[in-house]
């Protein structure tokens, strides 16, 4: 037996429009996205002497990822203290807390909120050559990566500076924002063509990209620029950054793997674009060692 509707009759589940009222109404809805993209593009930062002022795309709130990240931020700690790992050598932990202290006033020349961020950094002891800092500035050091490198306050500085300049440019802000960006399209494709569309699960996203995604190229070069002027306004030779780097090539096959490596990965072109911009900013060092 023929169901098929005659053909003069409208699906009640689906309306088959004509073929330019389709592509009118996918014109007005890509214009639309497009609108929405326009108008959520900003930059988080001011440029600073290293110029880092791209402007970003944010389709998330800040205070939504902020709420994840000290969710995020909280569990990680939690687990390292019912491992008796957390803060564990406190002349360790004294002396990244004492750089930070002199690291975050330096932060107000890139945006003027970050002084009154609830900075928190915390030293968990591991094999581990790894640290970051989650928006909001929340930051974590895993002991292997000052003990196994032997860093020296410059390059701990250099480390930090670095991970501060992530928050700085909420460059997770970002990522989930692409990410939503690239799931809003394909949601507006699935729509023209009569399909259902998920839901992401943003927490879930956001703590994937604020722990264990690797950051863009654009993303590690502001955050190496940025990391620089950071430590030499401190009062750190901004040169360090060379020397941990050379460090951290030698240490790929360490015990316990160099984590640090899988988010940040080197290349040539990165070292010598820090050379660059240390020797640029040189004169902020000098200036604030006088």
């Amino acid at each position: 037996m023929n169901h098929q509707p005659p053909a003069n009759a409208v699906n009640a589940s689906l309306k088959v429009e004509p073929a330019y009222p389709r592509l009118r109404r996918s014109l007005k809805i890509g214009l639309l996205a497009s609108l929405l993209v326009i108008g959520a593009c900003s930059s988080t930062t001011g440029g600073g002497l290293v110029g880092a002022d791209r402007r970003q795309l944010m389709l998330i709130s800040e205070p939504e990822v902020n709420a994840m990240a000290q969710q995020a931020y909280s569990d990680v700690l939690s687990d390292a203290r019912k491992q008796g790992t957390l803060n564990a050598n406190k002349a360790q932990r004294q002396r990244v807390q004492a750089i930070t202290n002199k690291l975050i006033p330096q932060t107000s020349i890139f945006r003027a909120d970050a002084g009154t961020w609830k900075w928190e950094v915390n030293v968990i002891e591991s094999k581990e050559l790894n640290a970051w800092c989650m928006h909001g500035g929340k930051i974590a050091v895993y002991s292997g990566i000052i003990n196994q490198l032997k860093l020296t306050d410059d390059e701990l500085a250099a480390i930090l500076g670095h991970e501060m300049a992530h928050a700085l440019r909420e460059h997770s802000r970002e990522q989930i924002s692409q990410s939503m960006a690239t799931d809003f399209t394909l949601n507006i494709g699935a729509a023209l063509l009569g399909l259902g569309a998920g839901t992401a699960n943003l927490a879930g996203v956001g703590a994937d990209l604020m722990l264990r995604l690797p950051n863009s190229r654009a993303h590690e070069t502001e955050a190496d620029r940025i990391g620089v002027e950071l430590a030499a306004r401190a009062g750190f030779d901004p040169r360090a950054a060379l020397s941990l780097w050379r460090k951290m090539g030698a240490a790929t096959g360490a015990s316990g793997g160099a984590a640090w490596l899988s988010t940040h990965p080197s290349n040539k072109q990165r070292t010598q674009d820090l050379g660059v911009y240390s020797e640029r900013v040189m004169g902020l060092y000098q200036q604030a060692k006088r």
